[in-house]
């Protein structure tokens, strides 16, 4: 039986989160860029170890951290006072991430992650939260679908010559 806990991130996890951000990222979308040195700058430039402690150090941002006997292997990130086009709310946040390593996702970390997020989104006096997912990860819709989220809307998001159609979920609180 494997030991799991999830707890705050702290400041000194930002290499864990970069290096499980780039992993994770690579694991789920890698297959989607054309370009190797697109996927390689995107990483870079959103997983380097100084961008997570920034993203860390911001008052706005909660970010939890997971382990398999004492192995990082999923984080999540919550922004809070993050609006949507598609929700006319005032006290709205934005589930940004939940990355878990492929070879865990059986132990229903994911899971764990969404609730603690969502329980200090409530705690926090949040009455909404949002996010995107890629159009094409099935796995991810039916992971938001099945625990409350509904398709709210649709964007684009572009990252070096590739353009990924991406749905925008709701949760009321």
């Amino acid at each position: 039986m494997h030991k799991h806990s999830t707890r705050i991130a702290l400041p000194e996890d930002a290499p864990f989160i970069s290096l499980l951000g780039r992993v994770t990222f690579s694991e789920t979308f890698g297959h989607l860029f054309r370009d190797p040195q697109d996927l390689k700058s995107y990483l870079d430039a959103t997983f380097s170890v100084p961008k997570i402690e920034s993203s860390l150090s911001k008052a706005n941002n909660v970010f939890w951290i997971s382990f398999v006997d004492r192995l990082p292997v999923g984080y999540a990130k919550l922004k809070l006072e993050s609006p949507s086009d598609f929700i006319e709310s005032t006290k709205i946040c934005q589930l940004q991430k939940i990355y878990v390593l492929q070879d865990f996702l059986s132990l229903k970390i994911g899971l764990e992650l969404q609730s603690q997020l969502l329980e200090k989104a409530k705690a926090l006096g949040y009455q909404d939260i949002w996010l995107s997912v890629l159009d094409e990860n099935e796995r991810a819709k039916q992971f938001y679908l099945k625990n409350g989220f509904e398709k709210i809307g649709e964007h684009e998001f572009r990252i070096g010559k590739e353009r990924f159609d991406f749905i925008a979920m709701h949760n009321t609180l």
